[in-house]
């Protein structure tokens, strides 16, 4: 019988962060970011540095009885970046390569109904 878990996939332009939580979402079984992994600051949002946090969360999971994932992939959200970095999809080929089944593959991306001002002022950004 397959146990199932989530994979909450945050990746923005500096780091990607992978946490395995229960079904329910309350529980954390694995997390592990890109930072923890690479040694320079610069390459955390890298799709190796994804690669490798993903796999490394997937071998606690699996330790904890998870063979089945739902993936939800976020970008940062706001009015500057709706879309994920370059480490998610890096980071989904990552569990799927690992031994996990993945059922769905969801976007919850924050969006703004009504967002704060953007940056730049009146007359924009200029350069």
């Amino acid at each position: 019988m397959d146990k199932w878990g989530i994979a909450h996939i945050f990746s923005t332009k500096n780091n990607t962060i992978i946490t395995i939580t229960d079904i329910t979402g309350a529980e954390t079984l694995a997390k592990c970011s890109g930072g923890m992994v690479v040694d320079a600051d610069r390459k955390e949002g890298s799709p190796y540095a994804a690669m490798i946090a993903a796999k490394k969360a997937a071998e606690q999971a699996k330790g904890k009885g998870i063979t089945g994932v739902h993936i939800r992939v976020r970008a940062a959200g706001g009015h500057n970046s709706k879309i994920p970095g370059q480490g998610a999809q890096a980071a989904i080929r990552a569990l799927a390569r690992s031994g996990m089944r993945i059922g769905n593959i969801e976007d919850v991306t924050p969006i703004p109904h009504d967002s704060t001002k953007k940056p730049g002022g009146k007359r924009g950004r200029r350069i």
